[in-house]
């Protein structure tokens, strides 16, 4: 459709020059000066019109042509001066400015053996030029703003094609908060769980009452664990919630070691903090998480196995934490997938820190972190 419409235009825009060229002709028929020339306007008239089409895909060969027949008669004016626009309309100032000059310069030649009756020359050629050097001014100007649109609409193009990047990686982060929120809070209570459940698969002869217990134990987790998953919601949904609910400190480091400690682990827990009061609360938040996911790690690929975990550090001199547990003995709880430590290496470094991982030489794991702490 567009195509068709173009086209329609084009041949439009002929048969509007083609009837300036003939009216140029007939107008100078009447006048018996010029009546001698009326064969050479009419073949000057038809080969203009013929290279009128020239002017789509070479408008700067087209306009010179024009300029050329020009020179031979009138009748090649209203196709000259359309050429001389196309070229202003679509090229460079400079070519343009070549063309209206070449097209100045014809239409000069042409009024000096083709004089207009009753204009004297010197104004037919002040004429010339004014007229010329409309159309290379209205050309441009039309140009100049036909780029800023497009520059204007690429620019646009590129800040939505932006603001779409932002969108996606704010998404991308609010994800990642998401699920690092969703382990911190869920993996740890999860791990105990299993870790009852466990004694309970492995030890099916005890007594009622250390079932009941053990049952007891679970269910009271289970509660725990859905009000915990009731505030990730809270945080999904809403995020002042987040901001206004309780963080975990340094000092509740204790109460975690004691929770794993009540779950059947042994912990050997060590603080030689000095003044931890004056530990930045995003610092001690930080702490916690990573105590808690080494204790739920231990949990899971070390099951039964002894915990010790060292934290050091003073004003100035940051704060330390080390975990670290021996080989497994061939009981795995549960599969892990290393999201958690990936999210806590990225809340490691978020709060400035740094965080190392991995097999000890005589087997085990560590864990060990360094977190700033100014004086």
């Amino acid at each position: 459709m567009p195509r068709r419409s173009g086209r329609l235009a084009g041949l439009v825009a002929l048969g509007l020059v083609a009837a300036m060229v003939a009216g140029t002709i007939v107008g100078r028929w009447s006048d018996p000066e010029h009546r001698k020339f009326f064969v050479l306007d009419i073949v000057v008239g038809i080969l203009s019109v013929a290279v009128i089409p020239l002017l789509i895909r070479r408008p700067v060969h087209g306009a010179i042509a024009l300029a050329a027949l020009a020179v031979f008669s009138p009748a090649a004016t209203p196709p000259s001066t359309v050429g001389t626009l196309t070229v202003a309309l679509r090229r460079p100032f400079r070519t343009a400015l070549l063309v209206a000059i070449a097209g100045t310069v014809a239409h000069l030649i042409q009024g000096l053996w083709q004089p207009i009756s009753g204009l004297p020359y010197l104004w037919f050629a002040v004429l010339d030029v004014v007229v010329h050097a409309a159309l290379l001014g209205w050309g441009q100007a039309a140009q100049a703003r036909r780029q800023l649109l497009e520059s204007l609409r690429e620019r646009a193009e590129r800040a939505e094609a932006e603001q779409g990047r932002r969108v996606a990686e704010a998404r991308t982060l609010e994800r990642t908060k998401m699920a690092r929120e969703m382990h911190d809070v869920l993996a740890h209570r999860l791990s105990l769980l299993a870790t009852y459940a466990g004694a309970l698969e492995y030890r099916p002869d005890s007594s009622p009452e250390r079932l009941a217990k053990a049952a007891g134990v679970i269910r009271t987790g289970v509660h725990q664990a859905l009000d915990e998953l009731r505030e990730v919601i809270n945080v999904l949904r809403d995020e002042d919630v987040y901001e206004g609910r309780p963080q975990p400190t340094f000092g509740d480091v204790r109460a975690l070691v004691d929770e794993s400690r009540q779950a059947g682990t042994t912990v050997a827990y060590e603080d030689r903090v000095t003044d931890p009061t004056s530990l930045p609360p995003a610092t001690g938040r930080t702490a916690y998480r990573i105590v808690q996911e080494g204790l739920t790690n231990a949990r899971k690929h070390a099951a039964g196995r002894p915990v010790t975990v060292t934290v050091d550090g003073r004003p100035g001199d940051g704060l330390r934490i080390e975990l670290t547990n021996p080989a497994p003995n061939g009981i795995t709880l549960t599969p892990g997938s290393g999201t958690g430590l990936v999210g806590l290496t990225e809340r490691v470094q978020l709060a400035g820190g740094t965080l190392d991982h991995g097999q000890m030489p005589g087997g085990g794991f560590r864990l060990e972190a360094s977190l700033p702490w100014p004086p």
